[in-house]
């Protein structure tokens, strides 16, 4: 199939926008196509050519953020002679410059293009962490930190960003949750690894613990590399699609069919759309973002805590004769949370429901907080590690993309992607103070902030829900008429998710 573009389109593609035009005899001569079969080949296309590498990227993040907990326990905080404190503060400071950075990097992904700007930052990040194995006091440990937060802040806003211009509203929970197992995974194999390499050292003037970060950031500087190779700028730049393939995908983008009446399309799409400050300010003052931010600030702060903490909190539980061990057993709550993962954000595209969904599932960790906080037995608490994984990691997908789901205007949502994450990631602060070395071996205060927290959260998301249904409501009864054909997410025909 031929594809004619006026020169407007040629321009916005030359700018990495999405902008093919349908030409209306085109789409008639395409009317016959079997939609159902085009659509379910462009999906396992993209599905098995993009979401590959963005989890890969996002899987090296976050074993780059956390790696510093498997490196604590076999001896950084001793060979570096700083105390407990300023570990914390260590932490600390990563998370302060990883919320400054995520706002401006969605505002420069449009013009940088995310097949440069995703790749560039996974390898400037990757060479930081490897820095990391080479510090030796307090003061080099905290600037590189800080540094690594720089680099890492646009990554997960961006991907966020990326793949809402690739996928449908209803096709988005699934690929978020899919990608996002790669954080779950990231736990699981950062133990695995931890625990081989740290068995390198000492080895070449170097201990163990230096070996997991210079490793771990050699290979993320791999991951930026076949990042650049492998991906797409945007439908229009996808090799792996056919013409026909890139018109249909671009169409489904707006909302339509290769079926539906013969029209000539807008030029100017979302991805072609030029910067307002009004839009910035339409996602600002959202109402949806910041019940959606508040509620994942609450389950980031459980997942950061569970994340530094885990291979610390099993070691302090005595089920296992030694650190290296401990880093082992610190596998199995990410292996159990990665499938229900998969498997309640593919529920969650089915039923086309988010907050919907986290109102059953945020309970299942708040269960696990609720008992690990208040029993003495080892294995009971070790149990219910498993509980609080599965009940934060099945929420996070849901959250992540409900807010992307609901924002319409390319600015708009970059701003209200980046802002949730930026509000969301503070939980980072909370993460590096509740637990510290001695309230263990019990860590009864930590737990019961993190599920004060989550309690919140859950109230926050059922008033999202309520919020999200006035709007519908709203829509229905003629009050957004004034909107009428505006193409952004206060048109009548847009629909809230719940």
């Amino acid at each position: 199939m031929e594809v004619n573009r006026d020169p407007a389109a040629e321009k916005a593609e030359e700018a990495g926008g999405n902008g093919i035009i349908a030409d209306s005899d085109k789409i008639e001569e395409a009317g016959n196509v079997d939609e159902t079969h085009i659509t379910r080949r462009i999906l396992l296309k993209m599905d098995t050519r993009i979401l590959p590498v963005v989890s890969l990227l996002f899987l090296c993040s976050f074993l780059d953020r956390t790696n510093v907990g498997n490196a604590k326990i076999i001896g950084l905080e001793a060979d570096l002679q700083i105390t407990n404190l300023q570990y914390n503060q260590g932490l600390a400071v990563f998370y302060a410059t990883y919320i400054a950075s995520e706002l401006p990097s969605n505002l420069v992904l449009k013009k940088v293009t995310p097949k440069i700007w995703l790749p560039a930052l996974t390898i400037v990040w990757g060479i930081i962490t490897m820095s990391l194995g080479f510090v030796r006091n307090f003061g080099s440990f905290f600037a590189v930190r800080a540094l690594l937060g720089i680099a890492e802040g646009g990554l997960l806003p961006g991907i966020v960003l990326y793949l809402s211009g690739l996928y449908t509203r209803q096709e988005m929970a699934l690929r978020i949750g899919i990608f996002y197992t790669a954080a779950s995974l990231s736990g699981a194999f950062g133990g695995l690894l931890a625990r081989g390499l740290s068995a390198i050292g000492p080895r070449g003037g170097l201990e163990g613990w230096r070996w997991i970060f210079i490793i771990e950031g050699l290979i993320t500087v791999a991951a930026g590399l076949i990042a650049y190779l492998l991906l797409p700028t945007n439908i229009v730049t996808a090799s792996f699609l056919a013409d026909e393939e890139k018109t249909f995908a671009s169409l489904r983008l707006q909302g339509r069919t290769l079926s539906s009446p013969p029209i000539r399309f807008n030029p100017v799409l979302e991805r072609e759309e030029r910067f307002k400050w009004s839009e910035v300010y339409r996602g600002v003052f959202n109402i949806q973002v910041w019940f959606t931010a508040t509620a994942y600030f609450a389950i980031l702060s459980g997942l950061y805590s569970f994340g530094l903490f885990l291979p610390t909190i099993i070691n302090d539980l005595h089920i296992t004769s030694n650190p290296n061990q401990s880093q082992l057993w610190s596998v199995i709550p990410y292996a159990v949370a990665t499938p229900v993962t998969v498997f309640i954000a593919f529920l969650s595209d089915r039923l086309k429901l988010r907050g919907v969904m986290m109102l059953f599932t945020l309970p299942i960790a708040i269960i696990g907080y609720a008992v690990i906080a208040n029993v003495t037995s080892a294995n009971t608490r070790f149990a219910m590690t498993n509980l609080m994984a599965i009940g934060m990691y099945g929420s996070v997908p849901c959250v992540l993309v409900w807010n992307s789901n609901n924002s319409a205007g390319h600015y708009k949502r970059a701003t209200t992607s980046a802002l949730q994450l930026a509000i969301a990631n503070c939980g980072g602060f909370v993460a590096t103070f509740v637990y510290p070395t001695s309230d263990g071996p019990l860590y009864h205060k930590g737990h019961t902030i993190i599920l004060g927290l989550l309690v919140y959260g859950w109230f926050a998301i059922l008033a999202n829900v309520l919020w999200c249904m006035k709007i519908n409501r709203d829509k229905k009864n003629g009050k957004y008429a004034v909107f009428e054909g505006s193409g952004d997410d206060r048109d009548p025909s847009f629909k809230m998710i719940l």
